[in-house]
Formats: C-alpha cells, sequence, structure tokens
C-alpha cells in the first residue's frame, strides 16, 4: 500500500477528497486478478459483485436482512487504510464492485441516505474516466478525471448535497484531446446504517 497522500482540487465539492495512487499498480493487478476470478450479477447494463451487503437496484434500498456475509481478506488491506488514516470511522460494511466497458456509465445519484453512512469511497482500477458532480439545486457542475488506482471520497456537502454519475460514453477529455476509455472497475466502500 502506497502512502496516503491527499489531494483536494479547489474545483471539487466541499467535502472531497481524491487520492492519487491509493493502490500500486502490483495491488491494482492482485484485485483484478481477485475479482475476475468470482462471479458477477449481469442484471443491470454494467456486471457488479456485491460483498457484505447487496443493494436492491429495484427499491434502492439495503434491507437488514440482505447480509450475505463479512467482507471477503482478500478486500480488506484497504478498509484497514480507510480507517487508519481517519477517512473512515468505522469499517466499511459493504463494498460494491462496479465493471465499467467503453460506452457504459451511471446515472447521476447521491447513494441511499437512509442505507448508507456519511463517507462514501470509491477506488478506480484499470482505465481513467471522467465523473461529473451536480449540485442538487443545479447550481453547479464540476467534472474530473479519475485516475486509475486513485480513491474519490465524498463526506459532508459531497456526500449530501452533490449527485455524481459518470457520462456513458467511449471516450473522455484529457489534456484537450479525446482519450478513448478501457475497461474499468470501481470499488466503492460504504457503511451500513438502517432505520
Amino acid at each position: 500500500m502506497n502512502s496516503v497522500m491527499t489531494n483536494v482540487p479547489s474545483e471539487l465539492p466541499p467535502g472531497s477528497v481524491m487520492i492519487p495512487d491509493f493502490v500500486s499498480s502490483r495491488r491494482e493487478s492482485e484485485l483484478l486478478g481477485w475479482i475476475d476470478g468470482l462471479d458477477w450479477r449481469d442484471d443491470l447494463r454494467r456486471r457488479v459483485q456485491h460483498y457484505g451487503w447487496v443493494y436492491d437496484y429495484s427499491a434502492r434500498r439495503v434491507s437488514p436482512d440482505a447480509y450475505i456475509g463479512p467482507l471477503p481478506a482478500d478486500l480488506r488491506p484497504e478498509c484497514d487504510v480507510l480507517c487508519s488514516t481517519g477517512l473512515f470511522d468505522e469499517e466499511p460494511g459493504q463494498i460494491i464492485v462496479n465493471e465499467y466497458e467503453p460506452g457504459q456509465g451511471i446515472a447521476p445519484h447521491i447513494d441511499c441516505v437512509p442505507c448508507f453512512g456519511p463517507v462514501i469511497a470509491s477506488l478506480s482500477l484499470g482505465s481513467q474516466c471522467e465523473i461529473v458532480l451536480t449540485k442538487k439545486d443545479n447550481s453547479a457542475k464540476v467534472s474530473w478525471l479519475l485516475d486509475p488506482r486513485s480513491l474519490l471520497v465524498l463526506s459532508g456537502a459531497a456526500r449530501f448535497e452533490w449527485l455524481h454519475g459518470i457520462p456513458a460514453r467511449k471516450s473522455d477529455p484529457v489534456s484537450g484531446v479525446r482519450k478513448p476509455r478501457k475497461r474499468r472497475v470501481s470499488l466503492t466502500y460504504r457503511t451500513m446504517q438502517f432505520d
């Protein structure tokens, strides 16, 4: 695990933390190899894996009986760093792995407020992609390039007052040039809470 160097670009909403190279290239390869050795759910437009708790996309909730077991040991090192660095006050109880092929994205959204705690973190593996954050009242919009191995942490206003989404396209603007996307895998870490 690389040392954690945080960066809060002024363009990102308050409560955002960007950590470049949160994992090493070697760890990225290990994670992708482990993830690809397991089964994917393909009932969405993208493939997903759930760990800890299963999120019900149709109900847009997690019920207390959706627990599928403790997080796998292979995914624990990053959880430990999230806690030891103070990014999370408690260990994540759920990880969702999303696979995005070129042309795939996810609609702007705020992660379920009644289901998940005050901090959301997403680790990008594989390809870069652009994330778009939009204030709920549409008064502001920010685009940011997520580099491979970077971690984006959303808390405070960034967690609760801004939507985040990945445009569904095959390339992203990088320094004024369109750069083709490749396969991207994201791991989203969340703590659980129930009404």
